[in-house]
């Protein structure tokens, strides 16, 4: 049985690096990916994300603006407790709003629960005022190929794993 993995470009074009998820997925919408790979710029739309986890995808890669206090471009591989969206609250349904977190919580009070997702991050550079900024600071654009081969590399390790344990519930090779 073929894999399904979603890849979901989160952020907002207007606020910076906040915008690096979706530049991300758009230079991978633009390449050539294995079958059952799955490219979607969600850019803000939560409610849209929310859905998409809702169909099942075997796995999914989150895209995003990670701030987690290191230097502007650092890249991170996060592979989140899915615990905390299981804490009981409000899932805060925001239809042009994203924050992974309620994304998660409004998928689990719908009924739906994520089978495997990891988080590629990238460390922002702070915004110089409140009025948002086009483009990507010059350390976050610096890291977004990097960043692509990094979830590329995600995917081929997911599918092969997933060609593993197929040929472990079968026993054919």
């Amino acid at each position: 049985m073929e894999q399904r993995i979603l890849i979901a470009g989160i952020g907002n074009i207007f606020l910076g690096d906040d915008a690096f998820g979706v530049e991300v997925a758009q230079r991978l919408a633009a390449r050539r990916l294995p079958e059952g790979v799955h490219v979607v710029d969600f850019g803000i739309r939560g409610f849209d994300l929310a859905y998409a986890l809702l169909d099942g995808p075997d796995a999914t890669i989150m895209v995003d603006a990670t701030p987690r206090g290191g230097e502007p471009g650092t890249l991170y591989v996060i592979e989140p407790e899915l615990d905390e969206a299981n804490e009981p609250s409000e899932p805060g349904i925001e239809t042009h709003g994203m924050h992974p977190v309620k994304v998660l919580k409004l998928v689990k009070a719908l009924g739906g629960q994520p089978r495997r997702l990891l988080v590629v991050g990238c460390e922002p550079a702070p915004l110089d005022s409140d009025d948002g900024r086009m483009g990507l600071s010059e350390p976050v654009q610096a890291v977004v190929e990097e960043a692509i081969g990094l979830v590329e590399s995600l995917v081929e390790r997911m599918l092969a794993e997933g060609h593993d344990s197929e040929r472990e519930r079968t026993g054919h090779p």
